[in-house]
Order: C-alpha cells, then sequence, then structure tokens
C-alpha cells in the first residue's frame, strides 16, 4: 500500500483563506497588515521566490511593498532601508530574501530586523525565544512542517522524529519545534556514523540535507512518515527533493512530495507570522 500524499498546496490554501478572513473581519478603519520584502540583485530563484511572497500578500489581503536594490549596494544602505522599516507603522514584517551578494554580512543584516518584525524567524532573539519555548516567530519552512503534521491529524507526541540536517534555517529550528511536540528528536548529518540505521528508528523523519535523492527506501521503516524538505533541480531541470519518493512512497504512511510539498507552507507561515505580528499591535 503506498503512502497517503500530503498535500502542501491544499493545505496552504486552506490556511491562507482563513488568514484573508481574519484579515477581511479586522475592525473598521484600521490598515491591513504590511509585509515590506527587500531584494538584492537580480538571483533569479529568488526573484521567483519574491514575487511568490508578493502573491500570497495579494491573496491575504496584506499591504506590501518592495524595496529592489542593485547587486553592488553597500551594505550601509541596506542597513539603512531596514533602520527606517523597523520605525514604519504600516509595516509588521521586514524579510531580507537571502543569500546576499558577497560584500554584504548576511548575520549583521539579520540581527538589523527588529525582532518584533523578524516574520522569517531568523534572529538571535526569535532564535534564543524558541530554544528556551517562549513565544517567538519560528522559521517558516519548519513551522510549516509542524503545520502539516497537525493538519493531517498525524500524532507527534512521544513519536521518535530523525531530522537529516542541521541547518540554522531548517535542522536545528525543527528539532527544537518538534520537542516542543513532545517528539523523541535525533538531527543526523553529514558527520552522523550508521546515518541509515539511524534514520530507520524514525517514525517520523524529516529530510533537510539537500542531496537529491539521499533519503532511499531501505533506510525508511515501514509506516514511517516522511516530509521532504529538499529543492534540488537536476541537469535535465526537474525539481526533486532529498528523498527517492517513488521507492519510498511504498513502505511511507504519509509522504510530502517535492515540488507541492513544504514549498507552499513555507510562505503560508510568513503571512501567519505577519498576521501575529499585526495582531500584538
Amino acid at each position: 500500500m503506498s503512502a497517503k500524499i500530503i498535500d502542501g498546496k491544499k493545505i496552504s490554501e486552506s490556511l491562507r483563506l482563513s488568514i484573508s478572513e481574519a484579515v477581511k473581519n479586522r475592525k473598521e478603519g484600521t490598515r491591513a497588515p504590511g509585509l515590506a520584502v527587500i531584494i538584492v540583485g537580480n538571483n533569479p530563484a529568488s526573484r521567483i521566490y519574491v514575487n511568490n511572497k508578493k502573491k500570497a500578500c495579494e491573496m491575504c489581503g496584506f499591504y506590501s511593498v518592495e524595496y529592489a536594490l542593485d547587486e553592488n549596494a553597500e551594505e550601509k544602505e541596506l542597513l539603512e532601508l531596514i533602520e527606517r522599516l523597523n520605525k514604519d507603522e504600516k509595516i509588521d514584517g521586514i524579510l531580507c530574501q537571502l543569500p546576499l551578494p558577497k560584500q554584504i554580512d548576511e548575520n549583521k543584516v539579520i540581527d538589523a530586523i527588529a525582532p518584533e518584525k523578524d516574520v522569517d524567524g531568523f534572529s538571535p532573539v526569535n532564535t534564543g525565544n524558541l530554544l528556551s519555548g517562549k513565544p517567538c516567530f519560528a522559521p517558516c519552512t519548519p513551522a510549516g512542517v509542524v503545520e502539516m503534521l497537525k493538519y493531517e491529524g498525524i500524532e507527534i507526541a512521544g513519536k521518535h522524529c530523525v531530522i537529516v540536517g542541521r541547518s540554522n534555517i531548517v535542522g536545528k529550528p525543527a528539532a527544537l519545534l518538534m520537542l516542543r511536540e513532545n517528539a523523541t528528536v535525533t538531527v543526523c548529518h553529514s558527520r552522523t556514523k550508521n546515518l541509515a540505521e539511524e534514520v530507520r528508528r524514525a517514525d517520523i523523519v524529516i529530510a533537510a540535507i539537500g542531496k537529491a535523492g539521499f533519503i532511499t527506501a531501505d533506510m525508511i521503516k515501514e509506516g514511517a512518515v516522511v516530509v521532504d524538505v529538499g529543492i534540488n533541480r537536476l541537469e535535465n531541470g526537474k525539481v526533486t527533493g532529498d528523498v527517492d519518493f517513488d521507492a519510498v512512497r511504498e513502505k511511507a504512511s504519509y509522504i510530502t512530495p517535492v515540488p507541492g510539498g513544504v514549498g507552499p507552507m513555507t510562505i503560508t507561515m510568513l503571512m501567519k507570522n505577519t498576521l501575529e505580528s499585526y495582531n500584538r499591535k
């Protein structure tokens, strides 16, 4: 029996609908939630992401504004823009599209965004609050993973979750979020010994290692839930995940596809965080 596919697109649309309802039902005469998106240079993948974020803002009824800086923009110019947006009353969330050109220090930029407007959840304050279990904006991709599991009614508490990948954007925050949901968590990475054995113990696998087809069927125990966060472009232009989808699907109970799985959820969680920032005010 093949696994049930977790449709990230469908879950995303349902969540965006409830966000847009909340925006429609706000007090009469009040402004809409506002998101500022900054893009530096013309990286094609970044441009697609930014356009998708703008579309999501429109669908949710948000006010959105884009700042496109030149590839050669100086760090000082970007930091001054963030400072202005930190003070702007109409803006609830600030997002600076990564990666940035080499003349700009990403850490300085992330640190410059006011924590209460850091809807990407990357600032040291939000990271620290996530670690200590305080209210915070969680990074959108791992938050989207948890949201999908809950939407499907998949039990997390008491389950063994193995995360493959330890990045600051997905792996580490996913571990903290799954701990918050009372899972038992193991984090694996490129230096893990007997990695396949570790993954085989998992009730829930979150693959975020950035290698196409890395998770194979022999690494998955019968009936496990498999969430594929990977996005890899093959030589033929096809986009694929970190999981060998067709083979793993025959063993898993639930699986996310790539594309159409975790991807749409990331932008939806960005909308959710922006609405939360707006509501806090």
